[in-house]
């Protein structure tokens, strides 16, 4: 790490930390009697500024998540059945849980001390150096891993740094974009993350068989955007915020939102739980559903993987940018949630009773511009329902919460429909056609968000 990126981080810390400095400061703790959203730590900007900042969420998000999909649905899966064919999906699940599991709590951690940390850089910079720089350094390491275990350490810490970079990337939304642009702020983000997502997958599926020239472009495509991202949009000096006494009590406790104090912010967690747990089963395990259900070769089906996600990728950023726009200028969010979450399970139920390349695509189709409208409006939702907007980033990052854990849970429920089923990759439709409706329905009782 270069050297000024060694002060950034030494600065933060020093900062972030309990001690004399953080005590002798006066103001807010969460959960203490001020509210901190009275404080001044949000600055919406506009004018070529918000333009600026908004591209630069997609292209932010297109390289992060270019990263995720490339590794996870193409090279993970490949590397390991390099390494043992027969063990290939216990192995996958190994890597993906715990790394899931390890990174459960690394946003809502990192957006707590995002929200403390008090640099020349602002507050969302200096973690968005640490984890960008980090993580893309540890993608190019992860080819290296010369075995399981070894993969597992590698792309665990990878993962806890690209969501340290993923976090308060998020919490930007809430601390510079009003809310009648939140919607549209976050579609870009979310076209950024379907356009990743895609190309990621395209790429890894063409370099299938150079899987270190792979992780190596993934990488430094990471580490790259994060230093033109922080030079671009310049962060506002947090140095002059007001700032409590740091107290490991509370600072714990702040992390525990009552569901009683603030219902509709449970009921959103519970939303995005149901839904990523559905909804990326079927994501995650694509790769086998094409070599083992479908029965194509790894090759065809680096291919055929790379296809679909061209195909979603169109209609998830058609989604996501059209009903993002209509969900501001209307300013409503439930509908466009709801109707999403129908649209989404009835094309996961496709491939249930068609297990076909063809019905595949009319998957992908469906599924994505289903996704994208649910992607851009329920994020604008999750900013609106947040108990405290001086918390954005830890708050946003307890709701990320709510992706971490299915995806934990993603690959041991995969396995087990698969043990139960006999193999039979139609357990896992069934499954996310009944989650991403379950999702569905959760929205109603939010009350504070038309």
């Amino acid at each position: 790490m270069p050297q000024d990126d060694e002060q950034i981080v030494a600065a933060v810390i020093a900062d972030a930390a309990p001690g004399p400095r953080a005590r002798a400061r006066t103001g807010p703790v969460p959960g203490e009697g001020i509210d901190p959203a009275t404080l001044t730590s949000t600055v919406p900007v506009a004018g070529a500024a918000r333009h600026r900042l908004v591209v630069s969420m997609l292209v932010a998000n297109f390289f992060l998540f270019a990263t995720y999909a490339g590794v996870i649905a193409i090279l993970l899966p490949q590397q390991l059945a390099m390494l043992d064919e027969a063990n290939k999906i216990a192995n996958l699940a190994i890597v993906t849980g715990t790394s899931s599991l390890f990174t459960l709590f690394a946003q809502p951690i990192v957006g707590a001390f995002s929200d403390r940390t008090r640099s020349r850089l602002g507050r969302r910079s200096p973690w968005l150096l640490l984890g960008g720089l980090g993580g893309g350094v540890l993608t190019i390491v992860l080819q290296f891993a010369p075995g399981v275990f070894w993969i597992t350490v590698v792309w665990v810490t990878a993962q806890m740094l690209l969501n340290a970079f993923q976090g308060p990337l998020s919490a930007i939304i809430a601390d510079r974009i009003p809310r009648d642009g939140r919607a549209t702020a976050s579609a870009f983000a979310g076209a950024g993350t379907a356009i990743g997502g895609t190309i990621g997958v395209v790429v890894a599926g063409q370099l299938l068989a150079q899987l270190g020239v792979a992780y190596a472009l993934l990488g430094a495509g990471v580490i790259v955007v994060t230093l033109l991202f922080v030079l671009v949009n310049r962060d506002r000096d947090s140095r002059a915020l007001p700032i409590g006494p740091f107290r490991w009590g509370p600072f714990l406790r702040s992390f525990w939102v009552s569901p009683r104090r603030h219902p509709d912010y449970a009921w959103a967690f519970a939303g995005r739980f149901v839904m990523v747990l559905g909804y990326q089963g079927v994501q995650a395990y694509q790769f086998y559903i094409l070599t083992d259900h479908l029965h194509l070769t790894p090759i065809d089906a680096g291919g055929v993987a790379g296809m679909l996600s061209l195909v979603s990728m169109v209609t998830l950023v058609i989604g996501t940018l059209v009903f993002g726009r209509l969900s501001d200028r209307l300013q409503r969010r439930k509908v466009f949630v709801f109707t999403a979450s129908i649209v989404i399970a009835l094309g996961v139920a496709i491939p249930l009773f068609v297990p076909t390349v063809p019905a595949m695509v009319v998957y992908s189709l469906i599924v994505g511009i289903g996704y994208g409208a649910y992607s851009a409006v329920d994020v604008a939702l999750m900013v609106d329902v947040l108990p405290s907007q001086g918390d954005a980033g830890k708050d946003l990052g307890v709701l990320n919460v709510a992706t971490n854990i299915p995806q934990a849970l993603t690959p041991v429920v995969a396995a087990t429909l698969l043990s139960l089923s006999g193999g039979n990759y139609a357990a896992i439709f069934g499954f996310a056609a009944l989650m991403v409706l379950l999702s569905s329905v959760l929205v109603f009782p939010i009350r504070s968000v038309r």
